[in-house]
């Protein structure tokens, strides 16, 4: 895909170039002779934010006066399969009888006309025409249709990248929908097993686990966004916290020390309670006594740092190596660890996984790592 796209631009550049420079005045002596080339490409950097976004009525008005420039045409329209999206100059009202020969053999076709003749290709997106790109002009040569074809071979490239794009958000939704799914079933019947067991002895109590059940439940459950506030993430926790307190008693201790800088800063929806539950599972598993927990937020400056640790029995650095590389869909014991790693590293980059210490008796910490200034929306 990354040759192709370079080898299409490539040759957008230089014909999109000729183009431009058959329009303009001949530079004098001594001026820079890429000028056109930059404009070109100044005029490329211009659309393809709009186009990025998918082939839309808003996107393609956006884009559509750019790709007039590049063109330097009388008008450029954009149509979607069945519908004129965007005009930019004096476009007949024929766009989309032009456009549907193009749509339909996935070929460019030129028509004639007074004033204007028209230029027409197929817009496509793996294969599959979405829509179609005109340009009227008073001169049809054949160096315009090939320009325009050069042309719409880079929009298409772009609807593309706009469509990985919608995949990759796609992919991490379901990733998220597999999260939610995953809270653990087995927390759900012991939480709910505790609460029946406080509902004869002390009702008051059982009713404020209850409150607290709904609202970890409600954050769990509602409505997907990528991303909540670390306060709201540390709410999640609490609530949690709370139900496995009254599950375990006294044996379970947990500390949560957090620098109140951070509680604003964005961060992934729900990358910290599994990481807790994880905590617990082996700081708790196996034990007659007690077990500590303990959640620490640091300001890094850029970064905020996040460490959730157990004193549990530890694990080999294998086992950890092995929990992290655990598919998140396929149910195992490292399903927590294994699925906010996975979504760390596709919203951040490689370098944002977990990172996993541990030893056999000496507990476990996870540690990752927030950048402050990651565009998000919440």
């Amino acid at each position: 895909m990354s040759t192709t796209a370079c080898a299409v631009l490539a040759a957008f550049a230089f014909v999109a170039g000729f183009a431009l420079a058959r329009r303009r005045p001949v530079l004098p002596e001594g001026r820079w002779k890429g000028a056109a080339t930059f404009t070109t490409l100044h005029v490329a950097a211009l659309a393809a934010p709009a186009l990025r976004t998918g082939l839309t009525r808003e996107s393609a008005r956006r884009a559509v006066r750019h790709l007039r420039a590049l063109l330097g045409t009388s008008a450029v329209a954009i149509t979607s399969t069945d519908a004129a999206l965007a005009c930019d100059g004096a476009c007949p009202e024929e766009v989309l009888a032009h456009a549907r020969a193009s749509l339909a053999s996935g070929r460019p076709h030129v028509f004639a006309g007074e004033p204007n003749g028209a230029v027409v290709v197929p817009l496509t997106v793996e294969g599959t025409v979405v829509g179609a790109l005109a340009a009227y002009d008073r001169q049809v040569s054949a160096a315009l249709v090939r320009t325009v074809t050069e042309v719409g071979r880079w929009v298409s490239g772009q609807l593309e990248l706009a469509e990985l794009d919608s995949s990759r958000r796609r992919a991490m939704e379901a990733e998220l929908r597999a999260l939610r799914a995953q809270i653990s079933p087995h927390f759900v019947y012991n939480a709910l097993t505790t609460i029946a067991s406080f509902v004869r002895t002390d009702p008051c109590r059982a009713r404020e686990l209850i409150l607290d059940f709904a609202d970890f439940s409600r954050y769990a459950l509602r409505r997907a966004r990528d991303f909540t506030t670390l306060a709201d993430e540390l709410t999640c926790v609490d609530r949690y916290l709370l139900l496995e307190r009254a599950r375990f008693g006294d044996r379970l201790r947990f500390s949560v020390q957090v620098a109140p800088e951070v509680l604003p800063v964005p961060v992934p929806f729900l990358c910290l309670q599994p990481l807790v539950e994880n905590a617990i599972k082996h700081g708790m598993g196996g034990r007659d006594g007690t077990g500590e927990v303990r959640i620490v937020v640091r300001d890094a400056g850029p970064e905020a740092h996040i460490t959730v640790e157990d004193d549990g029995t530890g694990m080999e650095p294998e086992t950890a190596r092995r929990l992290l590389d655990d598919d998140p869909h396929r149910g195992g014991g490292g399903i927590g660890l294994a699925n906010v790693d996975v979504r760390m590293r596709q919203i951040y980059g490689e370098d944002y996984g977990l990172v996993v210490e541990t030893g056999v008796g000496a507990g476990t910490k996870v540690r990752l790592r927030v950048p402050k200034s990651h565009h998000s929306s919440l």
